[in-house]
């Protein structure tokens, strides 16, 4: 896939709907060459978030999504490099001993867009559904201001990352490429409905929580219902696991970390006079405390090896480890508020809760301090469309919120 290729297809799909500019609300607060960037271009984000809307793209095959914000970065002048198979890209932008990354994902989810947006996904059965149509377009925003400043105190990594939305996420690829070699601090924001535009949502510690997805296949020799006691009841036994794991887990487990087993699916057998010979049972395990993360596995182990002890049923369990906590050091949140309130004046910046959804951002932080913001999407009249749902949709005045937040964010680290 070449840029131009890219480019082209992502083009077409721009004419969708003409974009025009939004309302920036940090107007004036400068500097005065990211101030002039954003009037000259902020048509030009709206159209980059809706284009990259209308054709998303599934984790790890964000080929023209990579290809398009290439080809917006070879225009600058500047020399982005392509990941292995061609999803995800990292570019530099000024010189100098000192490095901050900035990150984006570029990845959408397998859902079905509901919004009736006249840019709404092209693509059957997948949709820009968490905002990472937003991320790529503020940080290339960001990243072709920065490119226009007279000078800059040393060099900002732009990471537009693949996978974000598959477990263990992309982010674990890029490290293993080598993306954070020289990097001194790394900072990303990710869309959050339940803020107001014009507020960045900042928070000391964990900002997220690890998830973990256990699968459980059960095996029994099956048999009629009516004489239980010659087999091993399957079905008994999957009633149970539902019941008893996540109950012992709340007592064995510091109920102060947020820690939770959710079941999402379960199968097993058609008939109703026959015990099945098969069944499974599907969830996710979420923790607020990276070091309980870190002990929940063999723990989880033992646990479903106790309960199935006295049934007969024989088990497979995949404990498919996720992604940790977002952990945001002081110094990284400290200035990630600063730049809210440099970008947007003293009320742009506010507090935010843990959440007990997850976010690969984590990988980065398990080598490089950093930190993660929610900025506000939401328009503040109105419900408030939440994340994962096929009616998700965001104000795109955000969107230069967004480019000016990550810019005053790399140049202070960069100051730091």
């Amino acid at each position: 896939m070449s840029v131009l290729d890219g480019r082209t297809e992502l083009l077409a799909a721009q004419a969708i709907s003409p974009a025009r500019p939004v309302t920036d609300v940090g107007q004036g607060k400068g500097p005065s060459w990211l101030d002039g960037w954003l009037t000259a271009h902020n048509r030009e984000l709206v159209t980059w978030r809706r284009a990259l809307h209308a054709r998303p793209e599934l984790a790890r095959q964000e080929r023209l999504s990579t290809a398009m914000v290439a080809s917006r970065l070879v225009d600058a002048g500047l020399r982005p490099e392509i990941m292995a198979g061609g999803t995800g890209l990292i570019c530099d932008v000024g010189s100098g001993d000192h490095c901050v990354a900035l990150r984006a994902d570029l990845d959408a989810l397998p859902l079905h867009e509901r919004t009736g947006l006249p840019f709404a996904s092209s693509v059957d059965g997948v949709m820009h559904a968490c905002g990472h149509d937003a991320h790529t377009a503020m940080l290339l925003g960001a990243g072709l201001a920065l490119a226009t400043a007279p000078t800059l105190p040393g060099r900002v990594r732009l990471i537009f990352q693949p996978a974000e939305e598959v477990q263990p996420g992309g982010a674990l690829d890029l490290v293993a490429a080598g993306v954070l070699k020289d990097v001194e601090r790394i900072f990303a924001l990710h869309c959050d409905p339940r803020l107001p535009v014009g507020q960045l949502g900042t928070k000391v510690g964990p900002i997220t929580s690890a998830c973990d997805v256990l699968e459980i296949r059960l095996t029994s020799p099956g048999g009629h219902t009516s004489r239980p006691h010659l087999t091993a009841d399957l079905v008994h036994a999957l009633g149970l696991l539902i019941t008893q794991l996540p109950s012992l887990l709340s007592r064995r487990v510091d109920p102060r970390s947020g820690t939770v087993l959710v079941w999402g699916a379960v199968e097993a057998g058609q008939a109703a006079n026959a015990v099945p010979q098969a069944g499974m049972l599907r969830g996710t395990l979420r923790t607020g405390d990276h070091q309980i993360w870190t002990e929940l596995e063999p723990l989880v182990r033992s646990l479903v090896t106790a309960i199935l002890a006295p049934l007969g049923v024989g088990y497979v369990l995949d404990h498919r480890r996720g992604v940790p906590p977002v952990h945001n050091d002081a110094l990284s949140a400290g200035l990630l508020h600063d730049a809210a309130v440099a970008a947007l004046g003293p009320d742009g910046a506010t507090g935010t809760e843990q959440s007990s959804g997850g976010e690969d951002f984590a990988w980065y932080l398990e080598d490089v301090p950093g930190a993660m913001g929610r900025l506000g999407v939401w328009s503040g009249d109105g419900p408030r469309k939440d994340l994962h749902q096929p009616t998700f949709d965001l104000d795109e005045r955000a969107l230069p919120v967004g480019v000016r937040v990550l810019v005053h964010a790399a140049l202070a680290s960069l100051a730091a």
